[in-house]
């Protein structure tokens, strides 16, 4: 047998199927007509109801249930009932393998068949009458979750191809029965079994849609009727997932063809049989169902796992009297992206109002979760509890203060009574839930007489009555009032001690929908009696691991229940929603529940507060201003979507000013990652000239006194302003004019409005140059834009020096140096400015930037000239330096010259951290993990080049650091090690981070954690290493042991203690033994362990009294304190007033077994962890 994983059908929210199996055995195969029968169709209360006379008839072999074409099947032992239920993840799967001796018989046409169109569709009986007004409802369309049909085969024996009925339509779906003859050769590949002829009958569901993405969960009884009154149908049952690749589903074998054709059996007359199929199925996933029709609400959609929210979610909104309270909260002036209020608004009025499912992703982005946070399952209680702590929070100070303790708030009294004296101790507490055991309770009245039953104090469990003393008393809880809205969670998840971890208790517990809970209250009112009736029950299927959750709510509270499964919602009868959620192996119970899906949380109204708790919600209780606000932000979604949808018109223009040049310090005239751009959008087949207009009309400007220059990548990777034609141009399309450029960048020269002219001067393209100019300031080390100018190309750069003086604000006659900046790290002098343009400058072009500076040197400078200047520059690098000792450090990012040594590079970080180059150790950044790798020596030779890793241009270079208390010179001949310092009073103290040198024993280590400990008074100023384990202590090296041979592991710990007087010496009777906390079981220790001396013959008391007075334990917490010598894991007890100490109780039997220590047993106090998922994270929202 091998076990077998299905892949997840699409549209299935269902993760897997499990199967096994056999390589053993084949499927026959058979082909599959459209021949149709007569169908009957009739409605029953209940999918499995009482039905009449059903019951098993044996027959000669067991048959398969299976898929008729991929061979799906379970084998059924000879013995196995055939009415029992099949569940549809234990079938074995069998690749489907064509039999040579199988008879494939061609259709010989229509004759066989034509006694099948006397049948007729029949709309049988009409609804029970004791079928609830909503079972009524529910059957009157294609939409009902259930339905009975027949389908009669006429000329049974002459049938030799499968035929299907026609249709009938559940949950909007086409369900026809598929029958057909299956031949069987050596039964299964078994020789001891004869070859036999059978009855294939299966069930099959939207068999015709060329859909991959359905998918509907359904259970079926498939029923071969008797035609004799003293025989009882045969019956079998079925539960599967119907999708595309498995869209029928039944039994291969369903009776032996002998059978059938046997009048003796019952099943056949006038050659004609009768076949009958019972469906009930969920509403379908990944088809068009429309929720708000089917039941008049909608879902909500599933960001991945957030289905338990979901669930929460909806039966929150149907808290009508919370939802009016949600939308009058003011959210006038709060942020749409972080306002929980808001966002809840938001979905309550999407579900109150849009005809299809709704989102929920703005909301957990208002909750401050990240992407990971929304594919987490969380606990459905711990999230209820922050979302309506956050909730109360938020209406504080509001016109609806109030509104979440009035509704879910309810009391109850803590008590400790004395039995013998008149003493007693309360104290009342409120509560938004009860949480109700169901371990080994049959119903909920069990439970809640669970929760208010007395604990006896007595024995050494006595309560401390102050001046009465030690007294036996009784400890216990009552009810003093319940909320309007009762929220019951069941304990379905609860910690094993077996398995240490958290466990699913699927076991059957029964709710009601009325309830009454007056016997529970202190003082019970007459007048308002503690009744409350079922409005939503909340429901999961799965293990403790994880799976799907959904919801039944009783909307009115009328008894109509609709099930709420993400973003599907369908009705269901009363019966769906309670019974088939206890849970358990009730065998009266319908195939419809797994064995995981029950109840875990029940929603009560108290009958008195049902009409104010469920009140209508109308569009007057809704804010003017929210209205109008969400309205808006559904105007401006249609306006985006449409912008996204009608995206493939347009291209985006990204304008920049010459302002935008101004402060530029690198190559060319901008940073294309940092300059603010104007954007706008525009048609591509808008022209030019359109372009032209818009732009003027955004700036303010008449289009004779603006001009585009688009930018333009050069072969040489500079990025400069080009010639735009646009006399030639203004009639082209703009994505023509752009050459396809999309986002086209423009630099869009504007008229100075002190130019006194009314338009830009003319520019001739064919005779005109455009040329940019800067000035470098060596004193200060920076360029200094001097904007631009159209020259001839004729003209001479000796006619320049008087306007770049002028821009530059130099004297008339100041002398210049002139450069051209072809490409990074590339700036050529220009030496004769008597030439004309076209021959002093290479390859002219319109943007070429002329770049000049004083030609008196600046002698001070370490970049005395622009050359220095630029090449300093292509050097220049962002580094981030991340501090490696600060758990998701951001770090500060730092410009230097990839040239800088170590020493120089240390030196500027040091100055940035404020601290002293040689206390600062660098590592180089691991580019496949983006982690601190190996340290760097400080005697490195290389450059700062030579340690940053190049992934992406774009990607921040990083190098990681951390301060050191020794300078780096010094610990590059030492180890570090981490361990922590436990004082005299046994409490954790402080960690240690020790740097001994590498070649050095634990005696070295000792020495250097003294440095760091302050002994107190009368200390013996000695230390041992010991190591520490889940929460147990051993001995460690001993002190001439070398470094080396200490290893660190994730759960082991080094320890540095003291150790006291008494320890000092260690007499041949006596022993160090280990010592630590536990409760009850060996496995669950705690706290900090520790080491005591034990010597041989000692009584015990002496031993408990150094323990005491080691631990400094108060005398009344002391006396329940047990102990135990724990050997291989077990506890064995010890009788404390007998024992005498024998140090062979604590010493290993067998070598590598570790040794016996001493158990001190008592309950832990300090702040329990969750022990069932050390991954998750609590729920918080953060906003």
């Amino acid at each position: 047998m091998f076990l077998v994983c299905f892949p997840r059908p699409e549209g299935s929210k269902y993760c897997r199927h499990w199967a096994h199996r056999d390589s053993n055995n084949t499927v026959n195969r058979s082909e599959v007509t459209d021949k149709e029968g007569p169908l009957q169709i009739k409605r029953n209360k209940s999918v499995f109801g009482t039905i009449g006379k059903d019951k098993t008839v044996p027959v000669s072999s067991s048959p398969p249930i299976m898929n008729h074409v991929t061979g799906h099947y379970r084998k059924n032992d000879d013995n196995l009932p055939n009415n029992q239920n099949i569940n549809a993840n234990e079938v074995e799967e069998m690749e489907t393998q064509e039999v040579t001796t199988m008879e494939y018989i061609t259709d010989s046409g229509g004759a066989e068949m034509e006694d099948t169109q006397n049948g007729e569709v029949v709309i049988g009986p009409q609804p029970d009458p004791n079928m609830s007004v909503q079972d009524s409802d529910m059957e009157e369309d294609d939409a009902r979750s259930e339905a009975t049909f027949k389908y009669t085969v006429q000329n049974f024996s002459k049938l030799k191809d499968s035929v299907l009925s026609p249709p009938c339509f559940v949950r909007n779906l086409p369900w026809k029965i598929m029958v057909m003859p299956r031949n069987s050769h050596a039964q299964d590949g078994r020789p001891d079994r004869p070859s036999q002829r059978s009855l294939g009958f299966f069930l099959q569901c939207n068999g015709e849609s060329e859909s991959s993405s359905w998918s509907c969960y359904a259970v079926a009884e498939l029923r071969l009727l008797a035609v004799r009154p003293d025989v009882d149908h045969f019956s079998r049952k079925i539960q599967h997932l119907f999708y595309s690749k498995e869209n029928d589903w039944g039994f291969s074998h369903f009776m032996a063809w002998n059978d059938v054709l046997d009048v003796e059996k019952g099943y056949i007359k006038d050659d004609a049989i009768t076949l009958e199929v019972q469906v009930m199925a969920d509403a379908p996933h990944g088809v068009s169902w429309d929720s708000k029709k089917h039941t008049g609400y909608v879902g909500l959609k599933n960001q991945g796992a957030t289905c338990y929210m979901n669930s929460l979610l909806q039966t929150l909104y149907f808290t009508n009297q919370l939802r009016k309270a949600v939308y009058k909260m003011p959210t006038e002036s709060d942020d749409s992206t972080k306002s929980v209020a808001l966002a809840l608004q938001r979905v309550f009025h999407e579900l109150q109002f849009c005809d299809k499912p709704v989102g929920t992703k703005k909301l957990t982005k208002s909750f401050g979760w990240e992407t990971l946070d929304s594919f987490m399952q969380h606990d459905v209680q711990e999230f209820l509890r922050v979302l309506l702590d956050k909730l109360e929070s938020k209406m504080k100070g509001t016109c609806v203060e109030g509104t979440v303790p009035k509704l879910f708030e309810g009391k109850m009294i803590s008590y400790i009574r004395c039995k013998n004296v008149d003493y007693s101790s309360t104290r009342s507490e409120t509560f938004y839930d009860i949480q109700l055991n169901i371990k080994g309770k049959k119903n909920i009245d069990e439970s809640f007489k669970d929760y208010i039953a007395k604990e006896t104090l007595d024995g050494d469990n006595k309560y401390d009555a102050g001046e009465h003393g030690l007294q036996d008393a009784e400890k216990g809880v009552i009810f003093s009032a319940f909320p309007p809205v009762l929220h019951l969670h069941l304990m379905r998840f609860q910690y094993d001690p077996i398995t240490d971890s958290s466990v699913k208790f699927n076991d059957r517990f029964e709710f009601y929908e009325k309830i009454s809970l007056d016997s529970y209250l202190q003082e019970p009112d007459a007048a308002d009696p503690a009744d409350y009736t079922l409005h939503a029950v909340l429901v999961h299927s799965g293990d403790n691991h994880g799976g799907h959750y959904v919801v039944f709510i009783n909307p009115k509270g009328d008894g109509k229940w609709c099930k709420f499964d993400d973003d599907v919602v369908s009705r269901c009868t009363k019966q769906e929603a309670l019974e088939h959620n206890y849970g358990g192996h009730d065998e009266d119970m319908n195939m419809t529940v797994k064995h995981c899906t029950n109840a875990y949380m029940l929603v009560y109204i108290r009958d008195s507060e049902l009409h104010n708790v469920l009140q209508e919600v109308t569009d007057a209780d809704i804010p003017t201003e929210l209205a109008d606000r969400l309205a808006e932000e559904k105007r401006m979604e249609q306006v985006r979507r449409k912008e996204r949808n009608e995206a493939h018109l347009y291209m985006t223009i990204n304008v920049l000013l010459e302002d935008a040049f101004d402060g530029h310090q690198g190559n060319d005239l901008y940073d294309p990652e940092r300059a603010l751009f104007r954007v706008f959008k525009i048609k591509k087949m808008a022209t030019v000239a359109e372009m032209m207009e818009m732009l003027a009309d955004a700036f303010k400007y008449p289009p004779e006194q603006i001009r585009p220059w688009p930018f333009s990548q050069r072969s040489n990777q500079t990025i400069r302003p080009s010639v735009q034609d646009l006399e030639a141009d203004l009639h082209k399309p703009v994505i023509d004019a752009a050459e396809n450029m999309n986002p086209w960048n423009v630099f869009l020269e504007l008229l100075p409005s002190d130019s006194g002219q009314s338009a830009l001067p003319a520019f001739d393209k064919d005779t005109d140059v455009l040329l940019f100019f800067k000035m470098y300031d060596p004193k200060q080390k920076k360029i200094h834009y001097c904007g631009h100018s159209y020259l001839p190309v004729t003209s001479q750069l000796s006619d320049l020096v008087g306007l770049l003086n002028e821009r530059a604000g130099f004297p008339p006659d100041t002398e210049l140096l002139l450069y051209e900046e072809i490409r990074p790290n590339m700036i050529e002098k220009i030496t004769n400015f008597n030439d004309p343009l076209e021959k002093v400058l290479e390859e002219l072009m319109d943007g070429d930037i002329i770049v000049f500076e004083k030609e008196e040197r600046e002698e001070l400078s370490d970049l005395p000239t622009c050359i220095d200047y630029f090449k300093d520059l292509f050097y220049r690098v962002e580094v981030t330096f991340i501090d490696k000792c600060i758990p998701n450090d951001q770090g500060f990012t730092m410009e230097l010259s990839q040239r800088m040594t170590y020493d120089q590079f240390a030196r500027a970080v040091a100055q940035r951290v404020g601290t002293d180059p040689y206390l600062l150790q660098f590592f180089k950044c691991q580019s496949y993990k983006d982690s601190p790798g190996h340290p760097l020596r400080c005697t490195f030779e290389g450059t700062l080049k030579d340690l940053l890793v190049y992934t992406k241009p774009k990607v921040p270079k990083k190098i990681f650091y951390q301060q050191l208390s020794i300078r780096v010179n010094e610990l590059e001949n030492k180890k570090q090690f981490k361990c922590i310092y436990v004082g005299p009073k046994m409490k954790e103290e402080k960690e240690l981070i020790l740097y001994p040198n590498k070649n050095g024993t634990v005696a070295d280590l000792l020495e250097e954690a003294k440095k760091q400990i302050e002994f107190g008074e009368g200390s013996t100023g000695r230390l041992r290493l010991t190591e520490v384990n889940g929460n147990k202590v051993t001995m460690g090296p001993k002190e001439d042991s070398s470094l080396e041979s200490l290893t660190v592991t994730a759960t082991k710990i080094y320890r540095v203690e003291e150790v006291s007087k008494e320890e000092l010496t260690i007499a041949d009777d006596e022993m160090l033994v280990s010592c630590a906390h536990f409760h009850k079981e060996a496995f669950s220790t705690f706290g900090i362990p520790f080491l005591v001396k034990l010597k041989q013959g000692e009584p015990f008391d002496k031993v408990k009294e150094r323990i005491q007075k080691k631990l400094a334990v108060p005398e009344k917490e002391y006396e329940k304190f047990k102990f135990a010598i724990v050997a291989m894991g077990r506890a064995q007890p010890i009788q404390e007033d007998e024992y005498v100490v024998n140090l062979a109780d604590f010493k290993t039997l067998q070598i590598g077994n570790p040794k016996p220590w001493l158990g001190l047993d008592h309950v832990n106090k300090a702040p329990k962890r969750s022990r069932f998922n050390y991954l998750e994270k609590a729920i918080k929202i953060y906003n």
